[in-house]
């Protein structure tokens, strides 16, 4: 025999009891145990308190009353309900009854409270059992408070073993229709209504299974069972398909959802079987929950977590070496009818704190007062302190004590992701790790410690973005097309979360889907670039992403608060580590401090791994001794094809159509875009320059360099052509071309139009090539020459793509 019971939401409306209806059909021969409907307990309270307050009680008994009336008619059709609703009125009479006592002594006990929240029960019981008769399989409502006696503390009465048991054997002894009982509620000895408290049903559930020795115990609900964290806050949850008492018991006391600890005591000492199910999908096989689970895939069973609680402490020079401190805390603690949630010490005995209901702080802060007074008056020990605005996130699993490395695990992904913890517990069972961190980090350390452990090496990466034009689009483009193969093959997952240009902005913390950003984007709100960093934020994402795609200036002004907030940045815009010194050191501190990923790989070479061998050059304690350098895809464009029929002006306005240039042409001629990725590799490199130190040639005129407009600037660019065409056909007499070239030596940089011949690397450019070569103590006499194309959006927006993949890595 089993043990189903149904809570609230399972027989809430009258398509929830035609569920239980087909699976008690399939299943005959089982206790059925029914919670009230969903919200009618609630409901019940409320109209009791309206009572006690001499407010109106009467609409929600009305409203009570209709809503058991039509279920029970729409279960019941064509005068089937007839005895049923004549029950229902009984039922109503009485607690009306009650309602209206209330009312008249303006007193509510928790006795006649009790006496009250069973009517949800009572009322359930009885549909549902001649619901099933009507369907054929004959049922008879059974009252447990003949059956479950206890003590009376209402509101959350303790059960007395030795006597419920003998009279729920005796009363199914001899079984025959189907029993539906009131879950929640039991009697006292002198017969006086009692309830169960919270989670009330269940212990019913497994009371009746612990007395009756039953094959299994079944939770029914609206889940597929016990998740590995929550589902509100946590994408990608799992069904855990077995797990044992003690982990169960772990996640329910740190406040996973589907059992309470109270509910599994009955039958764990029984060693009886627990299923949790759900009712509208009923072919599941649910969570098993037993004795000695089979091992998991994972290396931790679940995730829970308590939303709200404070850390009460107490610390002092007077602790160290004194015995009966916790001791006296804790008792402290207890005659204050204070809940300790967990506890952690300090190895130093400096400090002791504990974590407790917010409610409770206060209460439990006084009763340490009292018990320490005399520690607190002579200094020996600090005013206990209260921490609020916290959080508990548990993990849990018998596994962990048999593999090393989760609790690294744990706390890399929380440091990576700027969650700061608290305090830390963990029991020498090894079945539990418990972190306490910020009420706002919360869902953020759910998520990224689910991530670690329970996608299979699955990363997602969270992303906004900033720049929608040749880069940026082009950028989102490759996205969506890499979309399916980046989670095949490399278990990547990014989802793009906001978008912003310089007209418009849209975040949307579900996503927004990469092959219509355009539609949504058109209809969205104006753009703020402080609003949507503020927002980003404030969002608190797990593994978040900025990528600025912009050349403005303004979105760098924020890279530091970005970082500040454990969000990666990565961008191809210069203007950030080419601006002023303190604040491109403040950057890499920032960077250093928070362990964030920032990815600037584009800033110079376009998709070229260039900034990553400087990186690992000067990491790995080579001397750089000269970086020759020619850093500009459009100058690279337009001297490589002068001479061969086309003129400069020509090869500017060429380049312009194909994407290669700045917005503003002049930033690529006028060398500003040179100089700031010079100014890049020299600071990478370890000489912190400004970029006034630089000496540059310039390849534009005064008068154009100065054009009003980039209109103005185009049209009068033809009168460098000739110039140009000289300067060439001299080289090119002496068997040379022409380069523009950056020259970085130790503390000094330069820019400049040089001739080379065919025995430099230098010679051989074509298209947008770019070239560095970089000359060092380890290689001197033959350089390391890094060379491919400097620009376009493809090999820029390839570049960007693969430091936001990066980002996955770091989050890890």
């Amino acid at each position: 025999m089993k043990v189903m019971k149904f809570g609230g939401v399972s027989i809430g409306s009258s398509e929830a009891i035609g569920c239980l209806i087909g699976i008690v059909k399939k299943t005959r021969g089982n206790l059925v145990v029914v919670s009230a409907f969903s919200g009618v307990t609630d409901d019940l309270i409320r109209a009791a308190r309206n009572a006690e307050k001499r407010r109106d009680y009467r609409e929600t008994l009305d409203s009570l009353r209709a809503r058991h009336c039509l279920v029970a008619q729409t279960l019941m059709p064509g005068g089937g309900a007839d005895s049923t609703l004549t029950s229902i009125a009984k039922l109503f009479d009485e607690l009306g009854e009650l309602l209206h006592g209330v009312w008249l002594l303006s007193d509510l006990s928790n006795r006649i409270l009790d006496q009250i929240m069973s009517f949800g029960e009572r009322l359930s019981a009885e549909i549902v059992a001649n619901a099933l008769s009507f369907e054929g399989i004959p049922s008879v409502p059974v009252d447990a408070r003949e059956l479950i006696k206890t003590d009376d503390s209402y509101g959350a009465a303790h059960w007395i073993e030795e006597e419920t048991k003998a009279r729920v054997i005796g009363k199914f002894a001899n079984r025959g229709s189907t029993a539906v009982v009131t879950g929640f509620i039991g009697s006292t000895r002198e017969g006086c209504t009692t309830t169960l408290g919270r989670g009330g049903s269940d212990l019913t559930a497994s009371i009746l299974g612990a007395c009756l020795d039953a094959e299994e115990i079944q939770f029914w609900t609206d889940a597929d069972g016990m998740l590995s964290a929550e589902p509100q806050l946590v994408n990608d949850t799992i069904v855990i398909d077995e797990i044992s008492y003690e982990e169960a018991l772990e996640m329910t006391h740190f406040g996973a959802k589907g059992l309470l600890p109270s509910s599994l005591h009955p039958a764990m000492r029984k060693g009886i079987p627990l299923r949790i199910l759900n009712s509208f999908m009923p072919e599941g096989s649910g969570t098993l929950i037993i004795e000695r689970a089979k091992e998991s895939r994972y290396p931790v069973r679940g995730l829970a977590s308590i939303p709200a609680v404070s850390l009460l402490s107490i610390r002092g020079l007077g602790m160290p070496g004194v015995t009966g401190i916790a001791g006296r805390m804790f008792s402290a603690l207890a005659k204050a009818s204070v809940n300790v949630i967990l506890i952690t010490q300090a190895s130093s005995e400096l400090s002791i704190c504990c974590a407790v209901s917010p409610d409770e702080a206060p209460l439990g802060a006084e009763a340490l007062r009292r018990e320490f007074a005399l520690e607190i008056e002579t200094g020996l020990i600090g005013d206990p302190s209260i921490e609020s605005d916290l959080s508990v996130v548990a993990v849990v699993g018998e596994q962990m004590k048999k593999r090393t490395g989760i609790s690294g695990r744990v706390f890399t992904a929380l440091g990576r992701n700027g969650v700061n913890v608290v305090a830390i517990a963990q029991g020498s069972s090894e079945l539990n790790i418990s972190i306490v961190t910020s009420s706002k980090n919360r869902a953020k350390a759910l998520n990224v410690i689910h991530d670690s452990f329970f996608l299979a090496g699955i990363r997602t990466v969270n992303l906004f973005l900033a720049g929608t034009g040749l880069i940026g689009s082009t950028l989102l483009a490759q996205i969506a097309a890499q979309k399916e193969k980046l989670l095949k093959e490399h278990s990547i997952r990014i989802h793009l979360i906001g978008i912003l240009n310089s007209r418009s902005m849209l975040i949307d913390a579900e996503g927004i889907d990469v092959s219509c950003w355009k539609e949504r984007l058109s209809s969205a709100r104006d753009a703020d670039i402080g609003e949507f960093v503020g927002t980003m934020t404030g969002m608190n994402m797990p593994s978040a992403c900025f990528c600025d795609c912009t050349a403005s200036e303004k979105p760098p002004e924020f890279y530091r608060d970005i970082l500040g907030a454990s969000i990666a940045v990565v961008t191809p815009n210069k203007r950030a580590n080419a601006g002023p010194l303190e604040r491109y050191k403040a950057l890499k501190e920032t960077v250093r401090q928070k362990d964030v990923f920032y990815g600037y790989e584009t800033t110079v070479g376009a998709g070229l791994p260039v900034l990553g061998t400087l990186h690992d050059l000067v990491a790995c304690g080579d001397a750089i001794a000269k970086i020759e350098a020619v850093l500009s895809g459009t100058i690279s464009f337009i001297f490589n094809g002068l001479g061969k029929g086309k003129s400069f002006s020509s090869l500017v306005f060429e380049a312009k159509e194909r994407g290669y240039t700045e917005p503003d042409p002049r930033d690529d001629l006028g060398a500003i875009d040179v100089a700031r990725k010079t100014l890049i590799l020299i600071r990478e490199a370890g000489f912190p320059i400004d970029i006034d130190d630089i000496a540059i040639q310039p390849l534009l005129s005064e008068k154009l360099a100065k054009a009003s407009s980039i209109a103005d600037f185009l049209g009068a660019l033809p009168e460098m052509d000739a110039a140009f065409d000289d300067r060439v056909s001299a080289a090119t007499a002496k068997g040379k071309v022409l380069r523009y070239v950056a020259t970085i030596l130790p503390g000094s940089a330069s820019l400049s139009l040089r001739e080379y011949g065919p025995e430099s690397p230098f010679y051989n450019l074509s298209g947008t090539d770019n070239l560095v070569m970089f000359t060092t103590a380890r290689y001197s006499s033959n350089p390391l020459v890094v060379r491919g194309p400097g620009a376009g959006a493809a090999v820029t927006a390839g570049g960007v793509f693969a430091d936001i993949l990066k980002t996955a890595q770091s989050y890890l």
